[in-house]
């Protein structure tokens, strides 16, 4: 993947998130909308693509802010059968989970989500996504994903909002869902700098595939 690709990967991905203009499409319930994007499509190596969390949390001295952590170690695949994306399928190395303070990183490893432990989080798509319009170039459509996300070792379905898009060839795809910690048997780590951390927080994604 160039870096051009890449680059222009990214500004699609901005483009597509949920703020974002023009207003996306629904995906609907149609078929046959996708005439030339059938087959397997697989995430881009060298991409931006990345799976990370934002959590709540207030500070000894500083006081509430947004911990933000992502990794970029990701793989997955996508189907398209011309109506319906059928299959998706992604796997995310939390054990390179990077934020702006390395000792949360760190902590992450024995405790929260216990990397060393649990070093994976996966999706399963369990029902097939209609796409009821056509694809076009830079428009973005939204939907939603219905399937399996296994977690610090516990596996729940959910239903996560999305925005994809065509970018340069490559299938852009965004979106995000509230994780509940005690859905996950995951405790809320701590530390002396912490006063509290939220017992909940954000699972986001940008996923950027090219044809396989």
């Amino acid at each position: 993947m160039t870096a051009a690709a890449t680059a222009a990967a990214t500004a699609a991905a901005t483009a597509a998130a949920p703020t974002a203009s023009p207003t996306p499409r629904s995906a609907g319930t149609g078929a046959g909308t996708g005439d030339g994007l059938e087959g397997t499509w697989a995430l881009a190596q060298g991409s931006d693509s990345f799976v990370g969390y934002r959590v709540r949390e207030e500070l000894v001295g500083i006081g509430a802010k947004t911990a933000v952590g992502r990794s970029g170690a990701v793989t997955g695949t996508l189907e398209f059968d011309g109506s319906a994306i059928t299959v998706v399928s992604v796997e995310a190395d939390l054990t390179q989970l990077q934020s702006d303070d390395s000792r949360r990183d760190r902590a992450l490893r024995g405790r929260g989500i216990e990397t060393s432990t649990f070093p994976t989080a996966t999706f399963e798509l369990t029902d097939p996504i209609a796409i009821e319009v056509a694809p076009e170039e830079g428009v973005p459509i939204a939907a939603s994903a219905v399937g399996e996300l296994t977690l610090h070792g516990v596996t729940r379905t959910v239903e996560i909002a999305l925005e994809g898009q065509l970018s340069g060839g490559l299938v852009v795809v965004v979106g995000s869902t509230e994780i509940e910690f005690s859905d996950y048997d995951i405790v809320a780590p701590s530390a002396p700098i912490v006063l509290s951390i939220e017992d909940r927080g954000v699972m986001e994604f940008q996923l950027i595939f090219e044809r396989a």
